[in-house]
């Protein structure tokens, strides 16, 4: 039996969560999340479950860039480990809308600087601890990969780290039309290792597969992660 001491608390418990929670209203996704959310909703799953991990990490980094920042939609979950991050992407009107959700959490938006930006025209002007790029490297031509990597190289520190996640060439036969129609440069692991290889000093492999990171057999995952650490001097 509750009592009415207990009960009284239990509402008043009750009302003051949900007045916390209705504060600042509901968030409003991205284009690209909103998009995902509609079409393939569990795919955000997996979107979540690479930042977390890019997440554990990064933990204890200062300054952290991401290429290819996209819609910044997971950007909350990278900033619960890391000091500060900067977003990088290509299209202006992608930045405008970034500006726009990471206004929605006023905590963080101090924490978060976005920018247009090419990384093959060259490195960023200031030095980061650590840098990532999900599903960016696979639209990038094959001939200019290094460049693309060597100009994140040159935006940080000489022991920073990298994390390159990208679609298992093994696994395009099952992709959706519209993304296999981006991609121009799919990767098995160990061509991602090379790659990696060229530009640190250390490399580690990881696999993919649904929402599960492990170090299991390549071919057979879906999505691959290479991350290096020590920029190897030009």
């Amino acid at each position: 039996m509750i009592d009415n001491n207990q009960d009284k608390l239990i509402q008043k418990f009750r009302h003051v969560t949900f007045d916390q929670y209705d504060e600042l209203g509901p968030v409003r996704l991205g284009t690209s999340a909103s998009y995902t959310w509609r079409h393939d909703p569990k795919h955000i799953l997996f979107s979540l479950a690479r930042y977390k991990f890019c997440s554990k990490m990064l933990a204890g980094k200062e300054l952290v860039l991401e290429v290819g920042c996209g819609d910044s939609f997971c950007v909350p979950i990278m900033l619960q480990t890391v000091g500060r991050m900067h977003g990088v992407d290509l299209e202006d009107l992608i930045i405008a809308q970034n500006k726009d959700y990471i206004n929605q959490f006023p905590e963080l938006r101090d924490r978060y600087l976005c920018e247009a930006h090419d990384m093959l025209l060259g490195p960023l002007g200031k030095k980061f601890d650590a840098a990532f790029c999900l599903d960016v490297i696979e639209h990038i031509p094959c001939d200019k990969e290094d460049l693309f990597v060597r100009n994140i190289c040159q935006s940080l520190v000489p022991q920073g780290v990298l994390i390159i996640g990208t679609p298992n060439v093994t696994a395009d036969q099952y992709a959706s039309p519209i993304s296999r129609a981006g991609h121009i440069n799919l990767k098995s692991s160990d061509r991602l290792r090379e790659l990696a290889a060229r530009h640190f000093h250390n490399v580690f492999s990881f696999s993919m597969n649904d929402e599960v990171v492990h170090t299991g057999y390549s071919p057979m995952a879906h999505f691959i992660i290479v991350m290096g650490v020590g920029v190897k001097q030009p």
